[in-house]
């Protein structure tokens, strides 16, 4: 489904460059559900954005379904998120000034699905708001903010998710709320997900949970990574 091969990734801060990401090697199998930790500002973020083509790598390959998108354009990079991703957010990043029906029809009609109706009311029973549909995001606690951003992130049907701190500007009893949530429409689906957290309580979610760490990814128990 996913796979990472040598991929190196640095930024230039003034005089000075800094690796992030160095000759990395992942694998993420179809249906795979990947935890991963790590401190601020250890790369964690930007491993997500080379998977979803927004940042390309200084070296390697990046597979999407077996397609190196390293070699695509901007465009063709644009139209894999399209078809194969979900992104769930911290800050949820729903338009304000759309309503939760608006804010989910647009990833449908990026991907040309005109009547949307059906798979919207769908979604919102999914995610325990039915009723939500007409509301302005800022009528909409954090925790149901966070709901909508995960049926935004399904409603267009992609098989990989990618989630960065998606319980990070919650109280820990919405996070658990939106933990249970995921568990239940992310990975009883059979979806990839991808999440990036600080948070030890998602890790009953996780089917591996993998820390970065100067650059490279190491694999952890589950005890070690509860320790």
């Amino acid at each position: 489904m996913i796979g990472l091969y040598g991929v190196s990734k640095s930024f230039t801060e003034g005089s000075s460059t800094h690796t992030v990401i160095r000759d990395l090697d992942l694998t993420i199998r179809e249906g795979e559900i990947v935890i991963l930790f790590g401190k601020s500002g250890s790369g964690k973020s930007t491993l997500l954005n080379l998977i979803s083509g927004i940042d390309l790598p200084d070296a390697g390959r990046v597979l999407i379904r077996e397609r190196d998108i390293t070699t695509l354009t901007e465009n063709e990079r644009t139209l894999i998120r399209r078809d194969n991703i979900g992104f769930i957010f911290q800050s949820f990043n729903l338009i304000p000034t759309l309503t939760v029906k608006e804010n989910l029809q647009l990833p449908l009609e990026l991907k040309g699905m005109k009547d949307s109706s059906e798979r919207i009311v769908s979604i919102l029973n999914e995610v325990g708001l039915p009723d939500r549909a007409s509301t302005y995001p800022d009528k909409l606690s954090g925790g149901e903010q966070q709901r909508i951003a995960i049926a935004r992130a399904l409603v267009h049907d992609p098989g990989i998710i990618l989630a960065d701190e998606p319980t990070g500007n919650l109280d820990y009893d919405t996070g658990l709320v939106i933990v249970d949530l995921l568990d239940r429409v992310v990975k009883q689906k059979g979806k990839t997900m991808i999440m990036v957290t600080h948070s030890k309580d998602v890790i009953g979610l996780a089917d591996r949970i993998l820390s970065l760490r100067e650059g490279k990814i190491t694999e952890l128990k589950t005890d070690s990574a509860i320790g």
